[in-house]
């Protein structure tokens, strides 16, 4: 298997042989990670479970862990959903790198479509699945939603769908999910909406691809799964909490496949994220915080703020040249978008992560302002 440079090894060696003229001020606005503190809360309730570390965890994860998972589901998307319905996983890249690969097994030929530009780790499962890809190219024209093309899509055995999206902040409303949720009801394919930014929204909570199953009449969930997690929510990347969700007869396979992965969670870990998947106060803290990152950046970048995730998908003209320029020049780092798609789809733009204090994010962004003046 031959899997491609990840994003940030590929911005290491476009940066590797510059010296920023201010290295003072150096700021890295590129990696999707909270820069605020894990809620108090969190890291007692951590320190709390530390003797449990003299036990082995269950793959399946804890009673607790489930059940305050489940409780954040129900709460948020008004979906109760059943205990065979949800697996813990251990954060969301696990789970979206293995679970391809135990669905298209049992395929001779497999075949997976995924949003481009995506996360890597699509394409990653892909590859470990020897899967034939179809990219759903997400472009201004389309206004960057996946198209939704039956003929092309009921051939595959997978479908990976991202909203909200990282890279470009694009939500899908229910009725754009429904197409989705009717192709996976209807046919012999899998769809698996990845929602890990579902509670970093500046207005309207985003919708899950499991409400849209429900809305056209698929209430067991059949052949439609959604992934989320807890980093984002609550500035907890290092917890390592996630779940999948949905369609009952498919996780019932992937759940005993996982008991060969040696994945399962450690029990304080478990523990202190069952705690943040049952508190929705210390979301809205860090929720309001994103929002305002939102509106500075919609304020000096002179954008549409996106209505979701804490990313700003700024067209540049060339997104790997003003990456470097800028870098050099103000000593900002951003990701360029070519690294995060294929076939050059995303080679214009630059991902910026708006993950710091606000007053981080309005001076850093004042910086990527004044270069783009002399750029475009």
């Amino acid at each position: 298997m031959q899997f491609q440079p990840y994003p940030f090894e590929r911005l290491s060696k476009l940066f590797s042989n510059i010296k920023p003229e201010n290295e003072d001020s150096v700021v890295a606005l590129t990696i999707g990670e909270p820069q605020f503190p894990t809620p108090q809360f969190i890291q007692n309730a951590l320190c709390e479970a530390a003797a449990l570390l003299n036990k082995y965890p269950k793959t399946a994860g804890e009673d607790y862990t489930k059940e305050a998972q489940i409780g954040f589901f129900s709460k948020r998307f008004k979906i109760q959903l059943k205990k065979d319905q949800l697996i813990p996983t251990f954060g969301t890249r696990e789970v979206l790198f293995s679970f391809p690969q135990y669905l298209l097994s049992q395929y001779k030929n497999p075949q997976m479509a995924y949003v481009n530009p995506f996360y890597q780790i699509y394409e990653g499962a892909a590859i470990a699945s020897g899967a034939k890809v179809i990219h759903l190219n997400l472009l201004p024209e389309n206004d960057f939603l996946p198209e939704f093309d039956k003929k092309v899509l009921k051939d595959c055995d997978l479908i990976i769908l991202n909203s909200p999206s990282n890279p470009t902040g694009k939500v899908m409303s229910i009725e754009e999910l429904k197409p989705w949720a009717k192709l996976a009801y209807e046919n012999d394919v899998v769809v698996i909406n990845d929602e890990c930014y579902s509670e970093i929204y500046t207005s309207s909570p985003p919708p899950s691809l499991l409400e849209a199953a429900y809305a056209i009449g698929n209430t067991t969930c059949k052949n439609t799964l959604v992934v989320n997690s807890i980093s984002k929510r609550s500035c907890a990347p290092g917890l390592r909490s996630g779940f999948i969700a949905g369609d009952a007869k498919l996780l019932k396979g992937y759940a005993k496949y996982r008991t060969y992965m040696g994945c399962a969670v450690p029990l304080p870990l478990q523990y202190a994220a069952s705690k943040a998947w049952s508190d929705e106060e210390h979301v809205k803290k860090t929720r309001e915080l994103y929002t305002k990152n939102m509106q500075i950046a919609s304020q000096i970048l002179k954008l549409e703020p996106s209505s979701a995730t804490f990313y700003v998908w700024l067209d540049v003209k060339d997104g790997e040249a003003f990456a470097k320029s800028l870098y050099k020049a103000e000593g900002i780092s951003v990701l360029p978008g070519l690294y995060l798609g294929r076939n050059g789809i995303g080679s214009a733009y630059v991902r910026i992560a708006l993950v710091h204090e606000p007053a981080v994010i309005k001076q850093s962004l004042e910086r990527v302002a004044n270069h783009l003046k002399g750029w475009v």
